[in-house]
């Protein structure tokens, strides 16, 4: 799949004719195969956590700005209880992902049928199937980067107003999460270093910049304000206290799994054509930022997937030369190979990262061990169930509270056992709605070590161990739960040995 050198370095090419129809159909057949499924299965720990941080809006948390929280308070309020409503924005992100690779290729002067097959690659990628299929701010970042290459690729093109754009688009997606921060900054560090410099010469990029400042001020304040949590969180991520962290020699294999393992010439000729060819020349800052933010994370134990967002730009430059190597075969075998490579990515990556197989026979499948989340939508109802049974089987007048290890647990109290909530927890922004009441002399505890209880009360009972009923071995499966009484400090004091970021 050789890439043509234009013979005049110093001309751009032209945007053909939009593929409006077929983009549109990619893009809704992405959102309808994600709502079909969205019911499957249930809460992820995360969404259950954005629902009660929903009921307790700010101006940040102590793991996140408060866009996410803000979008599952929406939902949650548009239709109470709805687990499809609840991942309605992740589906239509999905879909805005799929339609904004096929838009970027038409910047990089593709026609028709290379939109289509960048919008296809990006439609099947394992990361956009598993990040719709959820409300998380990883799903809203993707959209977030994905919408910013767009604008950024406009902008050295165009100049002008469409700073404006990359600007305010910064600004929203920044109270999200921080990490399109470090996109721009390794984009602006290519255009510095590849060009076009005479881009940033107008006053119009840091007009942007302003905006983007301006919208972001909110949540800058408040982490200032709160003595910078995620700084506190970065450092425990990067020492693997999430669920979702690699090994560090784990980093760049699984960039190879994120969009398919078939689809790899795709995206790295991409690379390599934005590198090499003249004709884009104007876009070299993004190979080079590729780079710079693949060491960035792999130095500081980023996630894997944080290198997501820049895939549908690379998508997007292979797909023509994909094309064109298509053409330059006899017969129809290399038509065959891509079609194939789309269709076998599809229907891989769906039963690995969408709730397909059937619940009952997903223990013994290998999808839980190759996508960590899958797992952690299953047995909230069955957790929560435990819980009741614990309590019931106290006395009537004690007043009980549920102290839990994480978030997920704690917000599996708040959703389905409210006669219980509020669950209190020291994980993360848990810990910063404050202690159980004084009064709450009987506590129920889930995910905290028995030796870490035993220094805080003077009577710790096993009353119950938590089970999905299916055999699947996620992070609460087998946990005890614990009865605790005889607390041996006031909550005031016992409160800051309860917190934990992570």
């Amino acid at each position: 799949m050789a890439v043509t050198a234009s013979p005049a370095a110093d001309v751009r090419p032209p945007r053909p004719d939009l593929a409006g129809r077929g983009l549109t159909a990619l893009a809704a057949g992405t959102a309808v195969l994600l709502l079909a499924v969205a019911g499957r299965y249930g809460y992820h720990r995360d969404e259950l956590y954005f629902l009660r941080a929903g009921r307790e809006l700010a101006l940040g948390y102590a793991d996140q700005p408060p866009l996410t929280p803000l979008l599952a308070r929406l939902m949650d309020t548009v239709a109470p209880g709805s687990l499809v409503a609840l991942r309605v924005p992740s589906a239509l992100a999905a879909a805005g992902v799929v339609a904004l690779t096929g838009l970027i290729a038409r910047e990089f002067g593709s026609r028709r049928p290379a939109q289509l097959l960048a919008a296809a690659c990006a439609a099947v990628s394992a990361i956009v199937l598993a990040l719709g299929h959820l409300l998380s701010t990883s799903t809203m970042d993707l959209l977030a980067w994905t919408a910013l290459s767009w604008l950024v690729v406009r902008a050295l093109r165009d100049g002008g107003r469409v700073w404006l754009a990359v600007g305010a688009t910064a600004g929203v997606a920044l109270e999200n999460k921080t990490l399109p921060a470090f996109l721009l900054a390794a984009v602006l560090i290519g255009v510095l270093a590849l060009g076009p410099r005479t881009a940033l010469r107008s006053r119009w990029p840091w007009l942007g910049a302003l905006v983007a400042l301006a919208l972001w001020a909110p949540n800058i304040g408040w982490q200032l304000a709160n003595g910078l949590p995620q700084l506190e969180l970065s450092r425990a991520i990067a020492g693997g206290s999430s669920g979702t962290s690699d090994p560090w020699y784990l980093f760049l294999p699984m960039q190879l799994v994120l969009v398919s393992p078939l689809l790899v010439p795709v995206w790295a000729v991409g690379w390599w054509r934005l590198a090499r060819d003249p004709a884009l020349r104007t876009w070299r800052a993004f190979p080079l930022a590729y780079v710079l933010l693949a060491v960035v994370f792999l130095v500081t134990g980023g996630k894997s997937y944080y290198l997501t967002g820049l895939y549908p730009v690379l998508l997007a430059a292979g797909a023509a030369p994909v094309l064109a190597w298509v053409r330059r075969g006899r017969g129809r075998g290399r038509t065959v190979l891509v079609a194939a490579a789309v269709a076998l990515s599809l229907a891989v990556d769906a039963v690995l990262m969408l709730p397909l197989v059937p619940l009952a026979r997903l223990a013994d499948t290998p999808v839980p061990d190759v996508s960590y989340d899958v797992g952690e939508t299953v047995g909230w109802p069955a957790f929560a169930a435990t819980i009741a049974r614990v309590r019931a089987g106290l006395p009537a007048g004690a007043d009980v509270v549920v102290l839990t290890g994480n978030y997920g647990e704690a917000g599996a109290v708040d959703r389905f056992l409210p006669e219980l909530s509020p669950a209190y927890s020291g994980h993360n922004s848990y810990w910063s709605w404050g202690p159980p009441p004084e009064e709450a002399t009987t506590v129920i505890s889930v995910g905290i070590p028995e030796q870490e209880l035993h220094r805080w009360f003077g009577s710790v009972t096993r009353a119950a161990r938590i089970d999905d009923g299916v055999g699947l071995d996620n992070d609460e499966q087998g946990s005890p739960v614990w009865v605790a009484t005889n607390r041996r400090l006031p909550w005031a004091q016992l409160w800051p040995q309860v917190r934990r970021l992570g």
